[in-house]
Order: C-alpha cells, then structure tokens, then sequence
C-alpha cells in the first residue's frame, strides 16, 4: 500500500491512467513527482496540486523517491525505470499501483474492447450522484465531474481496467463488467483465441462473492460468462438480458428507452448521449447500479444528468447550419458505431478526417478499416499516430485509402495533419457536419476548425 509519508514518482505522469493514480496519492497525502515527454493540460493541472513533474526522462528525476510507478509503454532502457532497478527501489507498473489501491475497496472494474471507459464513467457519475461517494480512476475526463480520477470515502472504487497487455489480471474485482470482446492490440496479442483465453482469467478473478457482468450482444463473450463458475448478470440491446432496453428512441444528442428488468419494465430512461452503443454501455451502469442497491428512480435521475466524456462524441460546434465533432474512435468497430450515432444528427454531408492510431493495429486490421467508413460522404487520411511504436515497412494510411475506395467510398484522400486544417476551412458548406475522429494528436484540429468557423 501507499503511505502518506512516501514519495512516489509516476514515469509517464502525463498519460490518462497515469494522470489517475497520480490524483489519488496526492489527495491521499503523498508526496508525487513524475516524468512525461511532453507537457499537457493534465500535468498542468497535477502541478497545480503540488505535484513535482519534469519534462523529459533522466535518471536523476527519481531523486528521492520511495517507490516508482511507471506506464506499461515504457521501455526497460528507459533511465528513471534503470535507475529504480539500481537503487531497488519497488517499480510497480501502472496496473499493479491500481491494484493496490482499489483491492482494498468494492472494486467494480471496467473492462472489454470497446466502450470501458464511456461506461465506466457511466458508473462513476452514476454512484456519486446517488452518494454512494465511490472513488473513481477512469480513462476519460467526465464533463459532469470535471476530471478522471477522485478520492472517496465511500466503500466502491470504480475503474477502467486495461485490456491491452493483460495487465487487468493483476485485479480481483467484486464486480467485473466485460463490454465486449474484439480482435484489438494485436501488438500483444497471439490472435483472437489468445485474447479470449486472456479475457477467461480476468474474469476468473472476480471474487466468489461478486458478480460478472456480461453484455448479451456480444455471443462470443456471453458463451465464455456462461463458462465460468461466476454468477453472471446480463445487460445489452438484445430481450434475452436480464436487463434490456425497449421502445428505443434516438433524438439527435439524446435518445430514450424503456429499461426491461428480468421481464419487469421498470420505466423510461433518458440519456443526453447519442448512439445505440452508448444505450448499451448505460445499461451496463444500470445493471452495477440495481445490484448495488440503487432504485431505479435514483438511476434515472442520475444518469439524465450525465454529460459525457471528453472526446467521445464531444460536440465542439453547433452554429451557421455546422456541427463538428471530436471522437477517440480508432478500431473499425468504434468508427462504424461513431458514424451511425453521427447520423442521428441533421446533416447534408459528412465529412471525416481520421488519423490511425498505431501501425500494428492498421496492419491487422487493414480490410476492417477500408469498409468501416461506410456513411461518411468525404473522406480524409492523415498518417499514422506511432503512439511509440517503431514504423512498419509497407503499412501506411494510404493503405487505408486504397481499402476505402475499393469498398466504394468515393471521395477519399490523403492529407499531411498540417494541411487537414485550411482544407476543411475551404471545403465545409452550410449543413455539413465534420467528425475529427483518432486517439492521437488529431484532436486539435476540431477545436481549431470551431475557432476559425466562429471567426
């Protein structure tokens, strides 16, 4: 465990889940310092909470440390992560710290392919507003909570459990929740049969006393919970669930339905969040919140009063007959569910500019990508986001170029990132809605689109 007493150094403080943890040691009392490679608007605000954070890795960051967290991304050459192995310091990765902190707690962890973190904060916004006051670390910053990661007295601890490298087996959760099962970061991963095999023990490691919580939809996942010696709960779209929605309506940026409880319908729920899959991840939370205790008129409240999370279908303008939109959607999957929630929206045109996210993963899933643009009328390219991966010879963004024409997408084209800008400027007419869509830099050119739209 970690002591108010200990100072605690975060390698790659920067990141998300890194960003996290760091916010619960310093409201637990600790003294926190880290590294990162380049500044952000979350070490800007850990500096504002007393943490000590550098720019650049060297071995001298960790000077005075008790114990060293550090990214999963990193590499063991890196010289603080040296530096701790010379000094025997304890080196925990970023999941190991996690684990510690939330073991102790009702752990609910957050866990599958697509939409862990839409739905984990779903949950967290969703306790918090019921009083439940759980402590939260999720990968995306919540509107309605202004932030990602909080301190609470209560006895639940909600998080986002990492898929990517398996590092989600170091928890042992009350509840698990698994939205869904994908061929995803195969940079880890053997091929899908490894992924499943993986996903078994995570779930094996929900305590006796828990529960596991499957979305219905997903038949691969819902054959591997009925598997498992666990007691299971089943959320989704589909009737077979034990709890589902019916009477779906979509209404541009909100949709409503009637949520159907083991045969029961228990009432209507309204959510300002677009998309069939985000009705999914909601009856996620809501399935976490009636086995919590909760009734189900707190729950309805609580979640019409939810917001959203940053980038996920982020709306950054709405004016002169013009929407655009920011989303972090980088797998095929996520894209497809993007755009047909986009649609839900008033538009003449669609148009999209996407930056992959990974060389392996375009690698992989090379086919997925050149069909998953399906809906958009223009579309553009820009090169791939490394994300500290080296380059792969042959795999570049204008593969998925050539796989999005030959699945009968028109207009498609390649662009530098530094050019997406005054092209969008030139081409956007009255009624167009303009997606900005990658988990990497790319982010940036919608609020700028917004600024230069505004005038």
């Amino acid at each position: 465990m970690f002591s108010s007493k200990e100072k605690v150094h975060l390698i790659g403080i920067g990141g998300i889940g890194m960003s996290g943890i760091a916010q619960l040691l310093l409201s637990s009392g600790c003294e926190v310092s880290g590294s990162d490679l380049k500044h952000s608007a979350l070490i800007e605000k850990l500096r504002s909470r007393g943490a000590e954070i550098s720019i650049g890795h060297s071995a001298s960051n960790i000077k005075g440390a008790d114990k060293v967290i550090y990214t999963s991304a990193l590499r063991e050459n890196n010289p603080e992560l040296q530096a701790a192995r010379r000094l025997r310091l304890p080196a925990l990765v970023r999941a190991e710290a996690l684990a510690l902190l939330a073991n102790q707690k009702k752990t609910v962890a957050v866990t599958g392919a697509h939409g862990k973190t839409t739905t984990s904060s779903l949950i967290s916004h969703l306790l918090v507003k019921c009083g439940l006051k759980p402590t939260v670390c999720v990968g995306g910053e919540l509107f309605s909570l202004n932030g990602n990661a909080f301190l609470g007295k209560g006895n639940f601890f909600v998080l986002e459990a990492d898929e990517s490298d398996a590092s989600f087996l170091s928890l042992h959760p009350l509840y698990s929740l698994v939205t869904n099962i994908d061929c995803e970061h195969m940079d880890y991963y053997r091929d899908l049969n490894h992924i499943i095999a993986t996903f078994r023990k995570f779930m094996q490691h929900t305590k006796e006393e828990g529960l596991l919580f499957c979305c219905q939809d997903d038949l691969r996942l819902m054959q591997l919970g009925r598997s498992l010696k666990k007691k299971l709960f089943s959320f989704g779209l589909s009737a077979e669930a034990d709890v589902f929605a019916q009477g779906i309506k979509m209404r541009e940026a909100f949709s409503q339905f009637n949520c159907v409880y083991q045969g029961k319908v228990l009432g209507e729920i309204r959510l300002e969040i677009s998309g069939e899959h985000n009705i999914s991840n909601a009856l996620g939370a809501i399935a976490v919140g009636l086995e919590a205790g909760l009734d189900f008129a707190s729950i309805g409240r609580a979640l019409a009063s939810y917001k959203g999370v940053r980038r996920r279908m982020e709306l950054k303008l709405r004016e002169k007959d013009i929407l655009i939109f920011e989303d972090y959607a980088h797998h095929p999957t996520e894209i497809q569910a993007t755009i047909k929630a986009l649609k839900n929206f008033p538009h003449k045109r669609i148009l999209l500019a996407f930056q992959p996210h990974r060389y392996t993963r375009t690698k992989f899933l090379i086919n997925e990508f050149g069909r998953c643009f399906r809906g958009t009328d223009r579309l553009i390219l820009t090169d791939i986001y490394a994300a500290s991966e080296p380059p792969i010879e042959g795999v570049t963004a204008e593969n998925i170029c050539r796989k999005a024409r030959e699945a009968g997408i028109k207009d498609v084209r390649f662009l530098p990132k530094e050019d997406i800008l005054e092209h969008l400027v030139k081409e956007i007419q009255p009624g167009d809605l303009i997606a900005i869509l990658g988990a990497g830099d790319i982010g940036s050119i919608a609020d700028a689109l917004a600024k230069r739209i505004k005038g």
